[in-house]
């Protein structure tokens, strides 16, 4: 950062100091003009000439007023303005006390409305010019009095097109948000359409087909005894039913698969049981990994053993992709109550960066764990490194008693 930006950084964030720094510069040109003889034999000349003590006063309260314009700008063009209409009446030769009321009256125009603007400017301009030139040494005609008609109406203009700009940026960054807004809700809408759309699908199919296979199998049950060629018919109308479940359920979920996913698998879905084997994967591929178990005896629903899986996968995939070469992960699988708690611990420097990139590791997390009733928590640890920790049911609602330890 260069120091023009450093110091345009620091007057926004102190915008009071801005203020003072150019009251500063205004009361330098004040005392600077004041030097000045307009109505020399020469013209305009530079003489060293000493201003009236009322005049020096003037022109020290009206930089002093500028300090306080964004806080009560109404008040300050006030304030600057009786100062330049009695240095305008007892100033011979004047000094210009009329600047301040200029740059208060700036103020005023771009911070507030254009019909407040056009009220107010005009009012400045016709009380300073009036004063100017009715109460005033100089004859009404003098360039000093339309120059304070000039300069004013300059402040005014000035002012305006500030605030109108600021408008129209404004303007410009609210659309765009609302914009951004709107394409984020339409997406989310459009996905939660699409998911009941799915599920409305699932539902039927599956009902269906089930429905035929209860029907069936209590057929074959019924009958299987006294009439088994009937219930070898039934039980081919339970195969026949359940081979079309499992293809239109293929299907079905095949829609949410995108051209370049590996195909299905034909293998049971992974659970702990299948963690040396994960673990195995990454201490191959470099990566320090660090095992405790503490959950001896327990068998775990297929659901939540695959949630444990993939968390444990996913996270030493993010250590690995983000942590640096040098980082170590250590992995806990804890009972604890009705609970098994899974936790991920890395010591990279890098990994911190993973929460904020464009991946969908961690989301991907949380969605199979809150698909459990279980929590995740995700963040940076003290000192460096990162931390994954998911609490999972062992028994999971709605399941039997063959899901219990």
């Amino acid at each position: 950062m260069s120091t023009l930006d450093r110091a345009r950084h620091q007057f926004k964030a102190h915008p009071m100091a801005l203020d003072a720094a150019l009251a500063i510069g205004v009361l330098a040109c004040m005392v600077a003009g004041s030097f000045v003889d307009p109505h020399g034999p020469d013209g305009v000349t530079w003489g060293i000439r000493t201003p009236d003590p009322l005049s020096l006063v003037l022109i020290g309260l009206s930089a002093a007023a500028l300090v306080f314009r964004r806080r009560a700008p109404m008040t300050v063009l006030a304030l600057t303005g009786t100062f330049s209409v009695v240095e305008c009446v007892t100033g011979d030769p004047r000094a210009p006390v009329a600047m301040s009321a200029v740059i208060a009256l700036y103020t005023v125009a771009s911070a507030t409305d254009r019909p407040t603007t056009w009220r107010v400017g005009l009012l400045t301009m016709t009380v300073l010019t009036a004063a100017a030139m009715l109460g005033g040494p100089l004859p009404w005609y003098a360039q000093e009095n339309l120059g304070i008609f000039a300069w004013t109406g300059i402040g005014a203009t000035a002012g305006d097109a500030v605030r109108s700009r600021r408008a129209f940026v404004q303007a410009i960054q609210d659309r765009a948000e609302k914009a951004e807004r709107t394409r984020e809700e339409e997406a989310r809408r459009r996905v939660a359409e699409e998911r009941l759309r799915i599920a409305r699908d699932l539902h039927d199919v599956v009902a269906h087909h089930i429905a035929l296979v209860n029907v069936q199998a209590g057929v074959a049950a019924h009958v299987m005894d006294k009439r088994p060629d009937q219930a070898k018919e039934a039980l081919a109308h339970v195969r026949e039913a359940s081979r079309s479940a499992l293809n239109e359920l293929r299907a079905t979920v095949g829609l949410l698969r995108q051209s370049g996913d590996p195909e299905a698998p034909t293998e049971p879905a992974p659970g702990l049981d299948r963690l040396d084997e994960l673990v195995g994967t990454f201490r191959s591929a470099g990566l320090q990994v660090e095992v405790a178990r503490a959950d001896a005896g327990t068998t775990l629903p297929a659901a939540v053993g695959l949630a444990a899986y993939r968390v444990i996968q996913e996270a030493l995939t993010n250590v690995q992709k983000h942590a640096g070469g040098a980082a170590k992960a250590e992995v806990s699988v804890v009972r604890v109550g009705p609970n098994i708690e899974i936790t991920v611990l890395d010591n990279g420097a890098g990994a911190e960066d993973s929460a904020d990139g464009g991946g969908h590791g961690l989301l991907g997390m949380r969605e199979r764990v809150t698909a459990l009733r279980g929590t995740l928590t995700t963040g940076p640890r003290y000192g460096g490194g990162f931390r994954v920790h998911a609490i999972l049911p062992v028994k999971t609602r709605g399941r039997g008693a063959a899901d219990t330890v």
